[in-house]
């Protein structure tokens, strides 16, 4: 195979790439500044965009609220209206009914007066002398020492000595009524202390020998709906001690309950509800209703 050695010059090469290097390096230069511009034409036009958008939307809002407004606004002078034209009728109708209650308030108060006056008059005439003598001859007697001049008091001494007799005798009565007034009184009190030593206790109590009734007031009552059970025991705080009410109450809690029912509503339970059921302020329907359900309830008493 020939071998041909030769030179080539590759300069001219060399300025043809530099130019398309240099076009090339332009290129990029417009293609980025053309980038640029189109990033920045999108963000301006969203901006505009977004602001558009919020100022459309802000435009709505307040357009609507000044109809919410308007509306409201024209709804409320309108029952203002209303209200001062019903304020104007009642205040004419409170005139007029203050016109007429005092004019036949007036009228009655005329008519009654003459009818007191005549009935007066009719009953003075029925029984004149009596009432003659009760207001005319009294007021005269009672005045009598007013209406009589002054004199020297002249009486005999048998008359003075009747008069004392008889304050004496008065004075003796008025003192018999104390004295038996005085006597039922230390009686009474004699006889409720009798009563009271007999009833009431004195000394210490012995367990062994004698035996106390103390009232006890057992409640037992739902408090929901799944039917538990709750139970208060309440006993005399008068006259005993803690720890006494204590033993009472566990004595009872430890107890069985046998409640049982009645046949018939106690006559003085019966009594007692009808008291309270009377002097209540409820209305009729309520009473019967409450009457209603007590007689159809039934009670149960337990024995321990």
């Amino acid at each position: 195979m020939a071998y041909i050695d030769c030179v080539v010059d590759t300069k001219p090469m060399a300025r043809e790439i530099a130019t398309v290097s240099n076009n090339v390096n332009k290129t990029t230069g417009a293609v980025i500044g053309m980038k640029a511009a189109v990033i920045k034409a999108e963000s301006d036009a969203a901006d505009l965009v977004c602001d558009n958008v919020n100022k459309g939307f802000y435009t709505l809002i307040h357009s609507q609220i000044s109809q919410k407004i308007a509306k409201l606004k024209s709804e409320v002078d309108s029952h203002l209206l209303k209200l001062n034209q019903l304020n104007k009728q009642l205040s004419a109708i409170r005139n007029r009914m203050e016109k007429d209650y005092h004019m036949i308030s007036e009228r009655y108060t005329t008519l009654f007066g003459r009818l007191n006056k005549n009935l007066e008059n009719r009953i003075y005439e029925i029984d004149k002398p009596t009432i003659t003598f009760a207001v005319k001859e009294m007021n005269a007697i009672s005045n009598r020492g007013k209406l009589l001049t002054a004199i020297a008091p002249v009486s005999q001494t048998e008359s003075i000595t009747t008069s004392q007799r008889i304050i004496a005798s008065n004075m003796k009565y008025s003192g018999l009524q104390v004295i038996e007034s005085m006597n039922r009184f230390l009686g009474g009190l004699k006889e409720q202390k009798e009563l009271s030593e007999h009833i009431l206790l004195t000394g210490d109590v012995d367990k062994d020998k004698s035996t106390i009734m103390i009232p006890v007031v057992i409640v037992e009552s739902n408090y929901d709906k799944y039917d538990n059970k709750c139970l208060n025991i309440e006993t005399n705080r008068s006259g005993l001690s803690k720890n006494v009410q204590d033993n009472i109450k566990n004595s009872i809690n430890t107890s069985s309950l046998n409640w049982q029912e009645q046949e018939e509503i106690n006559n003085e339970l019966k009594s007692e509800f009808h008291k309270y059921l009377s002097a209540s302020n409820a209305s009729e329907r309520v009473k019967k209703m409450t009457e209603k359900l007590f007689i159809s309830n039934n009670f149960k008493t337990s024995k321990i």
